[in-house]
């Protein structure tokens, strides 16, 4: 179980999420379960979203939390499954809108159905999800907070991803709005735009030779760790993030600026 309290140089370390009802979307692994760790070891409650309930189950008991099993892909269980990870917490503070798929296909060869389905988990789902989410933050009438993870791609697309970048951009262009009309509820939107991140999602289709040359892209001469992703999520959750909404974060290492 992860601790909830502790202590630097004999100063306890106040949580800055204690009683927080946090959501997680695709929070069974990688990015996502970082973010999970993160927002725990603040003393939030969790609730894991996600269809890889096998893996989000033993992270869900491990902090004390909750995971629902739901595909992303299906409208229906997307509300399903958003409104029982609401109820199982008694209600919601925060959303991170983080699952997505990626693929790589190239431009000629995508076909209709492949691109329906990045769309549906990638920018649908997160449509949906932001909907029961806002609905009960203001239905609770004391505000929240929702973060979505778009990404770099979404700023500047590449070659064999036009269906994820498209996907992404979308995902911005929808913070944006989310944040011009759920800000009278005292609701703050943003989203953060990860650059090349080390997690499973693309270990399949990376090389030694590809993560040297992403690496030496960046001025800090790394790709980022999940846990860079998890710290952003934590500000734009946080109290320290109350000003700032409809933004687009870059955690690129420098790659992008924009």
């Amino acid at each position: 179980m992860i601790s909830r309290m502790s202590v630097d140089g004999g100063r306890q370390h106040c949580p800055r999420f204690e009683n927080h009802r946090v959501v997680v979307t695709g929070g069974a692994r990688g990015i996502g379960a970082s973010i999970v760790r993160a927002f725990a070891n603040e003393g939030a409650n969790i609730a894991i979203v996600d269809l890889l309930i096998d893996e989000a189950r033993p992270l869900a008991t491990d902090v004390g939390g909750h995971a629902v099993e739901c595909d992303l892909s299906d409208p229906a269980d997307t509300v399903k499954g958003m409104n029982a990870a609401v109820s199982a917490l008694g209600g919601i503070d925060v959303l991170v809108n983080n699952a997505g798929v990626f693929k790589i296909t190239p431009l000629l060869d995508i076909s209709a159905e492949e691109w329906d389905w990045v769309f549906s988990i990638n920018t649908r789902a997160m449509l949906l999800t932001t909907q029961v989410s806002a609905r009960a933050m203001i239905d609770q009438g004391t505000g929240g907070k929702i973060v979505n993870t778009a990404s770099m791609g979404g700023k500047v697309g590449a070659a064999n991803q036009a269906h994820y970048a498209a996907s992404k951009a979308a995902v911005i262009s929808l913070t944006q709005v989310s944040a011009a009309e759920l800000g009278v509820y005292g609701i703050n939107v943003n989203s953060i735009c990860p650059g090349y991140v080390l997690t499973e999602m693309g270990a399949a289709t990376r090389t030694p030779e590809m993560v040297a040359e992403w690496s030496a892209m960046s001025p800090l001469g790394r790709l980022a760790d999940p846990a860079d992703v998890a710290s952003m999520a934590l500000f734009l959750a946080s109290d320290d993030a109350d000003y700032c909404t409809g933004q687009a974060m870059n955690v690129t290492g420098g790659m992008i600026s924009h």
